[in-house]
């Protein structure tokens, strides 16, 4: 009996101390939906054991494209009794963009000298709509409208319009060559749905690219995850049918499930990809440079995870050859 009690005391014992090391991130609107022009607060919180240092990121200007930040962060700390407590972030935001925003998760972040751990929120969403203005009845008596004066245009007149015309033409020309010399991702990634290669042979050879241009290293950080997650949607629509160029990273998870992948260590995997380079894109976060290989070490696993076996293949282009033999 007295052996029975010191197990179930250490069994509670390392219960208690389990639930004092989770982190919880949670973000959201107050509301979730705003008339244009309205203001409302975007809340971050996280739980966490009392002794932890986490760093949550300083947000400036926007949540994200379409939603402009007013004032912030405004921060408290309440205990939650049990060696927790909960720090809480506010930012006073607005929108003049009709529509629904996707707002990418909040993240908290441990540095400890090599190690660095992170903690994310779900995505938030805002719904933007329009006053409706209806007209009010009258019983007036309704007058025709007197007809507008027709002034001469002048040279004066036409002559900026000129100008303006000109300096389009000239920046339109430049951006052309410019896109046709150094962009292109996207066109390059369109031509190879047609390629006869596999799927993961094609990703791997546009990632061992990606590699040798060393983007990141060269401060282009931006660019290297806008071109590593191109290629991972152009996997998906190879080997999955997941056509997700025109998706969110959230959308295109959730279509990822529907076509049949497993919520598995390969589906966090691309998870932890997609939403990191969200924060790089839309939310102005310059990662580390050991953050960036991982990434693309992320990337290479899922690709070599979730290849279509060598059997399969061979199978696929044996009926092929046959079929044309025929």
């Amino acid at each position: 009996m007295k052996k029975l009690l010191i197990l179930f005391i250490v069994i509670q014992s390392f219960a208690a101390m389990s639930y004092g090391q989770e982190v919880v991130v949670k973000a959201a609107f107050d509301s979730t939906g705003i008339v244009i022009g309205d203001q409302l607060n975007y809340r971050i919180s996280v739980e966490q054991p009392a002794g932890t240092r986490l760093q949550l990121p300083f947000l400036h200007d926007t949540l994200c494209k379409g939603i402009d930040i007013l004032s912030g962060p405004f921060t408290d700390t309440a205990d939650l009794k049990n060696g927790r407590i909960k720090v809480n972030q506010k930012y006073v935001v607005t929108s003049f963009e009709i529509g629904t925003h996707t707002v990418p998760p909040a993240v908290a972040e441990i540095n400890g000298g090599n190690n660095q751990k992170r903690f994310y929120s779900d995505y938030s969403t805002l719904n933007v709509k329009r006053v409706n203005i209806t007209p009010p009845d009258t019983t007036a008596k309704i007058f025709d409208i007197v007809r507008p004066y027709k002034a001469p245009v002048t040279l004066s007149e036409i002559l900026p319009w000129i100008l303006l015309l000109g300096i389009i033409a000239v920046i339109t020309w430049f951006a052309v060559r410019y896109f046709k010399k150094y962009g292109g991702w996207r066109r390059k990634t369109n031509a190879i749905e047609t390629s006869a290669d596999p799927a993961h042979v094609i990703a791997f050879r546009d990632l061992e690219k990606l590699k040798d241009e060393q983007l990141w290293q060269k401060g282009e950080i931006k660019k290297y995850y806008t071109v590593l997650t191109d290629i991972l949607r152009q996997y998906l629509v190879n080997r999955y049918q997941v056509f997700s160029f025109e998706m969110t990273s959230s959308e295109t998870l959730a279509e990822l499930v529907k076509a049949g992948f497993k919520k598995d260590d390969s589906y966090n995997q691309l998870k932890n990809v997609l939403t990191g380079a969200d924060l790089v894109k839309f939310a102005k976060y310059i990662p580390a440079g050991d953050e960036n290989e991982l990434n693309f070490k992320l990337s290479w696993d899922f690709v070599e995870a979730t290849r279509e076996a060598e059997e399969l293949l061979n199978e696929e282009l044996l009926s092929k050859k046959g079929g044309e033999e025929l």
